[in-house]
């Protein structure tokens, strides 16, 4: 019974293996054409490679009879067939090189494109190095499945093809003996590659690893050195890169070991051949003996090159699993076909629940509430208490579990999704900004032509602008990965005035005001009184300034609301809200 589960587990392997080549061998439509001029190529090449054991023959038959009209035939016939067999080289090289990294180019693509259609869940679910290393390291291991492996095969699958007719054509009662060690050839292959699928899978792990332990160092440096955790990380990424190291020795030992054990296979074929050769002499005379003899020499480097095929077409099968399995996940659910030009921002949750994945507990519960255009609601508790998920459901971030969500009376999810998160601006907590000039981040995502004008307005109704005129290149500044050239301030001022130049009908604040010091703190205030004006603004509180000057404050606790009214209603009520003043805000002047 076990042999008979192993038997059935691998034949499911070998087709899933084969699935995911033909799936990935789909990509080469576009590029038909240019596929048919490296299979050209690459015959020309099979058949001037052939050609030369029969100019071998015809140089032996030449020295024996000594005929004065051969003595040029031959060398012509060498120049003519090298110039055949390097023009089709390259030919089939370069064409297949251009197919293979055409289709690469077009995967990576497509898996960018995908990705910026996920839902977020994907995004808490897979670890974002891992993800990184699929569009860069897991890509790029396709590419010895889409080239290399293809151009051997083609290769030398066809000077294998062209030298074993030549073998039939001498004497084919010889050649059948080369024929009986086939089937041990491919056994071992198969054997092997199963090997490598499994290993390979494990490397592309392994690589994940290196490049979370990697990016975890480099975004924590100041944290790392200020703790002393040098030796640490040190450490941490010698275990991860030494597990690389042994699973590619692996890979390699299988490698390594599939080639001499497949030339010993055809060896022992070979002196068969000349030991039935020698014994029963079948062959007409000496040059054609020679030239049997030649042709099953030179069809064993081919051989030995076709049996590197199978491991690097399961590495790439590999390599591609993983590609294929992110873009098999599902994108947004983008239904919904109601556009407006600009909302008025009356906001409404009714019954609204929300779970996250293999959360038993609900992150928010039964939320009712209404908000009218232009009101400014504070949403305030403990860590934990729902307010970023609350936020976090207006975009449609997440699908919510139960409930509807309105925007101006409609649902939000038969809104387009694009046309919903026009009507949004949002100002994180964690500041997210990009390789690029200063200009070009206060302007990022506008579907609509800004001007300089505008950007300076923005600048300016942010406070930002007096410290980007003090910057070397003012606003065609670039200030470099996430903005690392500026302060913490200064990021949170650009991505406030980021939010500002789109003018959105809905402003979400996410402790947008955390990183800035008490002056630039009043200066952005004094900005944000103005900018709220006319918008409906919902702000996770971070300071009691803040607070203070909301319309309505919702104080959250395990996902539900337990109180809401104004600053002043809700102290007297002395609840939960009075208590997080009195213990956090008066205090630290910071909530939790």
């Amino acid at each position: 019974m076990s042999r008979l589960n192993n038997s059935a587990h691998a034949t499911n392997e070998m087709q899933s293996s084969f699935k995911i080549y033909w799936r990935l061998l789909a990509y080469v439509k576009p590029y038909l054409g240019i596929f048919v001029l490296c299979i050209i190529g690459f015959g020309l090449y099979a058949f001037a490679t052939t050609q030369f054991v029969r100019i071998l023959e015809n140089l032996l038959k030449v020295i024996e009879h000594n005929n004065p009209q051969d003595r040029i035939a031959i060398p012509l016939q060498v120049i003519g067939y090298t110039i055949l067999r390097s023009a089709g080289a390259f030919v089939g090289t370069y064409f297949l090189a251009k197919v293979s990294f055409g289709i690469i180019h077009r995967l990576r693509v497509q898996v960018f494109n995908h990705m910026t259609c996920l839902p977020s869940r994907v995004f808490d679910e897979r670890n974002s190095n891992h993800l990184m290393s699929i569009i860069t390291y897991n890509i790029n291991g396709v590419t010895a499945a889409a080239t290399d492996a293809i151009r051997i095969l083609l290769r030398e699958g066809a000077t294998v093809i062209g030298l074993f007719v030549m073998l039939l054509i001498l004497n084919w009662k010889l050649t059948m003996v080369f024929v009986i060690i086939s089937p041990m050839i491919g056994l071992l292959v198969t054997s092997v590659a199963k090997r490598l699928r499994r290993l390979s899978n494990s490397v592309q792990t392994s690589i994940g690893d290196i490049t979370q332990v990697t990016s975890e160092m480099i975004n924590g440096v100041r944290v790392m050195r200020t703790f002393g955790g040098e030796e640490y990380e040190r450490s941490r990424f010698e275990m991860v890169s030494q597990n690389n190291y042994f699973k590619n020795m692996k890979i390699v030992m299988t490698s390594a070991a599939n080639s001499p054990l497949i030339q010993l296979l055809v060896a022992v074929a070979m002196a068969a051949l000349i030991y039935v050769a020698l014994a029963y002499g079948d062959l007409k005379d000496s040059a054609t003996f020679v030239a049997y003899m030649t042709a099953v020499g030179a069809i064993l480097q081919p051989m030995r090159r076709l049996g590197e095929v199978a491991p690097m077409i399961l590495k790439g099968v590999a390599a591609a699993d993983s590609v294929f399995q992110l873009l098999d996940e599902p994108t947004e659910i983008d239904d919904g076909q109601y556009q407006v030009i600009r909302a008025t921002g009356a906001v409404s949750f009714e019954q609204v629940s929300f779970a996250y994945a293999e959360q038993q507990v609900p992150a928010l519960d039964h939320i009712n509430l209404d908000v009218a255009p232009g009101e400014v609601v504070a949403l305030v508790g403990r860590s934990g208490s729902g307010k970023s998920t609350f936020v976090n459901l207006l975009p449609r971030f997440y699908e919510i579990t139960q409930g509807t969500i309105k925007l101006d009376g409609i649902a939000i999810n038969d809104y387009t999704l694009a046309n919903l998160r026009r009507q949004l601006a949002f100002v994180n907590q964690q500041v997210t900004l990009f390789d690029g000039s200063v200009a070009d981040n206060i302007a990022y995502g506008c579907t609509d032509k800004v001007t300089p004008e505008q950007i300076k307005h923005a600048a300016d109704l942010a406070y930002a602008s007096e410290f980007i005129e003090k910057l070397p290149q003012g606003f065609n500044t670039q200030i470099g990965e996430s903005g690392a050239r500026l302060s913490g301030g200064q990021r949170q001022r650009l991505a406030i005035a980021r939010a500002i130049l789109k003018n959105a009908p809905i402003l979400i604040m996410d402790e947008a005001t955390s990183a800035l010091d008490n002056e630039s703190e009043r200066y952005i205030q004094a900005a944000m009184d103005e900018v709220m004006k006319g918008r409906t603004t919902f702000v996770i509180a971070h300071r009691l300034s803040t607070i203070e000057h909301a319309d309505r404050i919702l104080v959250l606790d395990a996902g539900k609301i337990v109180e809401q009214g104004t600053h002043h209603s809700l102290l007297a009520q002395n609840g939960l809200y009075a208590k997080l003043h009195s213990t956090e805000f008066s205090e630290n002047n910071v909530s939790i």
